[in-house]
């Protein structure tokens, strides 16, 4: 959003996808960790939030895919087709930089729809995209590990902070900076678009596997606020 804003263009809304219970729900398509802090998000950018259970499931894996009921692209679909009904706007930003898989799917759910999907960072070398997130005042934090090297303990910390350790791991076992493997999930508390601040008071950790090989955990928000900025 950073990036289509500076590029010029007007964002009017978010739509976000929330999973059906308090729990996170594995999807193929859409983070569900850190949906608690949504709300939020549309204070500190004064700006309209449009959401929807999610009730599909993957049931098409394949890489092509067509409209199919019951799977959770059609969640997606019908999101933006009720926000439509509802405002103009004519594409829509999405964050993927490398799945393919989910970039041909929000690709289908836009050519039926008739907007232009933004993909910004898409293909971008993912350690220098972390750092210029960093160099660009973002600060985003780890809300869920899921790969050798990261645990419990490095949830709730800043991108900044993380950036060696992701690149030692990176060098290590080749995960990918950025978590496009899943390695790893974030939310981010502040950017040059917030108006406010977001602050995390408090949290607990969910543990969602005990794998020997690479625990999964997850921070699930219990006390938050905004702050003006200076």
């Amino acid at each position: 959003m950073c990036l289509c804003a500076k590029s010029g263009h007007e964002l009017v809304g978010l739509a976000n996808l929330v999973p059906k219970s308090a729990k996170e729900e594995d999807s193929y398509m859409y983070q569900t960790v850190g949906h608690e802090f949504l709300d939020l998000y549309a204070e500190a950018m004064a700006l309209p939030l449009f959401r929807r259970t999610i009730s599909g499931k993957p049931l098409n894996t394949e890489m092509d895919y067509n409209e199919l009921d019951g799977d959770e692209v059609e969640d997606l679909f019908q999101l933006l087709a009720d926000i439509k009904k509802e405002m103009p706007f004519e594409g829509i930003s999405v964050g993927a930089i490398l799945s393919t898989y989910q970039k041909l799917r929000v690709e289908n759910v836009c050519q039926r729809l008739g907007v232009e999907m933004l993909a910004p960072i898409w293909a971008k070398e993912q350690t220098q995209l972390l750092k210029d997130m960093i160099a660009s005042q973002m600060n985003a934090i780890i809300v869920k590990v899921a790969v050798i090297g990261l645990d419990a303990t490095h949830l709730s910390k800043p991108i900044d902070q993380m950036l060696p350790i992701l690149e030692e791991l990176n060098q290590k076992y080749g995960i990918n900076v950025c978590g496009e493997g899943g390695e790893y999930e974030t939310i981010t508390l502040d950017c040059p678009l917030f108006k406010k601040k977001i602050v995390l008071d408090d949290f607990e950790i969910i543990t969602h596997s005990n794998d020997a090989f690479a625990k999964v955990s997850y921070l699930r928000p219990t006390k938050l606020h905004l702050e003006d900025k200076n």
